[in-house]
C-alpha cells in the first residue's frame, strides 16, 4: 500500500504502498474457518547477505500452504532471516517480524533493524525479517517483464489517443504476462495469505505471540494480522499508516494529490537554496523549469534512455522522502547547467532490470480487493485528479493498470478491527504523500488501545528511527518498557513532534542535521530497497 517506486528503476510508493472502487462497505472475508497448518521450525543456516552476515543473522527458509484452506497441498517458501536478542534471557521481548511495505518488498535484511533503536532499545527482541510469498528469496520468486520499468517506454501523459491506446496494450500484455508466469501463486497472493503466513512464522519461532514493526503498506499487513489473530501481538509499531478504508485504488488517487503538494514542498526547498543549485530563486520558478525540461526529453531522451518518464520516477522519491534531495538537486542542476544526464541515469538505475517488487505489489492489490474494470472510470478519475495534480498522477495511473485486466481473482478485504490489540504505537508526518494523514487517524480510530506520534509538518514517509530525537525516544521506551505516551480525547494525534529535517546542503552556510545522521542513512539505504 504503499509502494515505494523505485528510485532505481521504480521508485517509491504511490503504497501506497495501494486502492479499490468507490467506497462500499466491506465485510470481513477473513477465513473464519481454515483447516489448522503446523509448520516445521526453520532450520537455520548462514545468510547469503553481507550486511546479514556482519551482524551475525541466520538465515533459512519456512515451508508454508500455497493455500491455506488446503493445508496439505503445494507448499511454497519463505526466506527468513534472525538476529537474536543481545539482552539477557530474563529480559527477552520474543520475536519482532518487520515488513518494510510495498507491497513487494523485500524483508529479509530488516533483521538487523534493532541495531538501529537508540540506547539498546532492541536488545530484547529476536528481529525477524522476512521475503513475503512471491518475493525477493522466496520460492517461487514473481515477475512477469523484468525491463517493463526499463528505458524508453510511452510518455505517462496519455496526450492522444494513440498513447492510450499504447499504454493499455503495455497494461493487458503485463497482466497476462504475469498470469503466465505466476500460476497458482496470483491466486493466493492477498494481504490475508501474508498474514497466515506471519502465524505460520510465529508457529515456526515457537512464540506464544510476536511482536510487529510495519512500515507503508506493511501497517495495513499488520491491521490485517491484528484483526485475524489479535491475542498473537504483544507490542506493535505501525509507521505511515494505510488507511484500510481506501484500499487500493481510491488510496493511490488521493496519492496523486499528495504527491503534487509534496514535490512543490521539494521545488520550494530547491529555490531555497538557489545560491547552491542556481535553479531558480522561487519554487514556481524551479517546476516551471522541471516541466520545461519535462518536454525536451519529450521531444529528445537525454543519453536515449532519460525520458520524460524516467525525469518524474527520479523526482517521485523528493516527494516521498527527504533523504536523497541534494543528490536529485545536484543531478538536477547538473543536467540543466553542464548537460549531465549519467548522473540521472544512475539515480533511475541501470539495466538489468528486475520488475520482481512491481509484479507482487499488483499480485497483492490487484487481488485484496476488485479494482475497476472500465477504462472509462480511470480515465475520467485520472484526468480529474491530474488536472489539479499533474506531476504523479498519470505515472501512478500507469503502475497500477494491469489490475483493470488481473487474471486472478479479487477478494472482498478485511473489515479491520484492532479493538483486540492490547497496545500499538502509530507514527505518521502531517504531509506524508504516501500514506497521508487522515490514514492514520482513521486506524487510532480502529485500534483504541494505540497512541499516534505526528511529525507536524514533515513529508516523509515511513521515517521513524532517522535521528529525531522525540520520536525515536518514544519508539525506544516503548519497545524497551511497552510504555506509551497518554491517549488523549479526540481524534487528532497524542504526541506532536518534529518531523525528519529537511537538508541543508554542502555549500549553504548552515550545517547539515540529523537527515545525515547514520540512522537516517540506513533508512533511506532500506526505503530505496521497496517498490513503489
Amino acid at each position: 500500500m504503499i509502494k515505494a517506486k523505485r528510485f532505481a528503476a521504480l521508485a517509491a510508493v504511490a503504497g501506497v504502498v495501494l486502492s479499490g472502487v468507490a467506497a462500499t462497505s466491506v465485510a470481513s472475508a477473513a477465513p473464519t474457518e481454515i483447516p489448522e497448518f503446523t509448520p516445521e521450525p526453520i532450520q537455520w543456516g548462514e545468510c547469503d547477505n553481507p550486511r546479514l552476515v556482519q551482524a551475525g543473522a541466520k538465515c533459512g527458509f519456512l515451508d508454508v500452504p500455497l493455500d491455506y484452506a488446503q493445508p496439505d497441498g503445494e507448499m511454497i517458501k519463505l526466506a527468513v532471516s534472525r538476529v537474536t536478542h543481545k539482552s539477557p534471557d530474563a529480559a527477552y521481548q520474543g520475536p519482532m517480524l518487520v515488513n518494510p511495505g510495498g507491497p513487494g518488498g523485500s524483508g529479509l535484511i530488516y533483521s538487523v533493524f534493532g541495531d538501529f533503536v537508540p540506547d539498546g532499545g532492541g536488545d530484547a527482541y529476536d528481529w525477524i525479517g522476512f521475503d513475503p510469498r512471491g518475493v525477493g528469496a522466496s520460492r517461487p520468486s514473481l515477475s512477469c517483464i523484468p525491463d517493463y520499468d526499463g528505458y524508453n517506454r510511452p510518455f505517462f501523459v496519455p496526450i492522444t489517443p494513440d498513447l492510450e491506446r499504447t499504454w493499455l496494450t503495455r497494461s493487458r500484455n503485463y497482466a497476462d504476462a504475469c498470469g503466465e508466469n505466476g500460476g497458482k501463486l496470483l491466486e493466493h497472493m492477498t494481504t490475508v495469505d501474508s498474514a497466515n503466513d506471519m502465524e505460520s512464522i510465529r508457529k515456526a519461532l515457537g512464540a506464544e505471540r510476536i511482536n510487529y514493526y510495519g512500515f507503508s503498506y506493511g501497517t495495513y499487513l499488520g491491521q490485517v494480522y491484528g484483526t485475524l489473530f489479535p491475542a498473537r501481538l504483544a507490542r506493535v509499531v505501525f509507521d505511515g499508516n494505510v488507511n484500510p478504508k481506501r484500499v487500493w485504488y481510491d488510496a493511490n488517487l488521493d496519492q496523486d494529490v499528495a504527491f503534487d503538494r509534496n514535490i512543490k514542498v521539494y521545488f520550494d526547498w530547491v529555490a531555497k537554496y538557489d545560491s547552491v543549485y542556481h535553479l531558480g530563486a522561487t519554487g514556481r520558478a524551479v517546476e516551471a523549469l522541471f516541466y520545461r525540461k519535462q518536454a525536451e526529453l519529450l521531444r529528445a531522451p537525454a543519453g536515449g534512455v532519460i525520458g520524460p518518464d524516467e525525469w518524474t520516477d527520479i523526482f517521485l522519491q523528493a516527494a516521498y522522502y527527504v533523504y536523497g534531495w541534494e543528490d536529485i538537486a545536484s543531478a538536477f542542476a547538473g543536467f540543466v547547467h553542464d548537460g549531465d544526464w549519467e548522473t540521472l541515469r544512475d539515480l533511475y538505475g541501470t539495466p538489468p532490470f528486475d520488475d520482481n517488487g512491481h509484479a507482487v505489489y499488483l499480485a497483492v492489490s490487484c487481488t485484496d480487493k476488485q479494482w475497476p474494470t472500465n477504462w472509462n472510470k480511470w480515465r475520467v478519475d485520472n484526468w480529474l485528479t491530474f488536472a489539479r495534480a499533474p506531476f504523479e498522477t498519470w505515472a501512478n495511473a500507469w503502475f497500477n493498470a494491469p489490475c483493470a485486466f488481473w487474471p486472478a481473482a479479487a477478494d472482498t478485504p478485511v473489515t479491520i478491527d484492532g479493538r483486540g490489540v492490547g497496545s500499538a504505537l502509530l507514527l505518521n508526518e502531517t504531509l506524508d504523500s504516501a500514506t497521508p494523514y487522515s490514514g492514520a487517524i482513521e486506524v487510532r480510530k480502529l485500534f483504541p488501545n494505540s497512541v499516534l506520534v505526528e511529525g507536524v509538518g514533515g513529508t516523509t514517509h515511513s521515517g521513524s528511527l532517522s535521528g529525531v530525537e522525540c520520536s525515536d525516544s518514544i519508539v525506544t521506551e516503548y519497545l524497551k518498557t511497552g510504555a506509551l505516551p497518554e491517549r488523549k480525547p479526540g481524534d487528532g494525534s497524542d504526541v506532536q513532534c518534529d518531523p525528519v529535517p529537511q537538508p541543508v546542503p554542502s555549500g549553504a552556510t548552515a550545517d547539515k542535521r540529523a537527515a545525515s545522521a547514520p540512522s537516517a542513512d540506513l533508512r533511506a539505504e532500506l526505503a530505496a530497497a521497496v517498490p513503489r
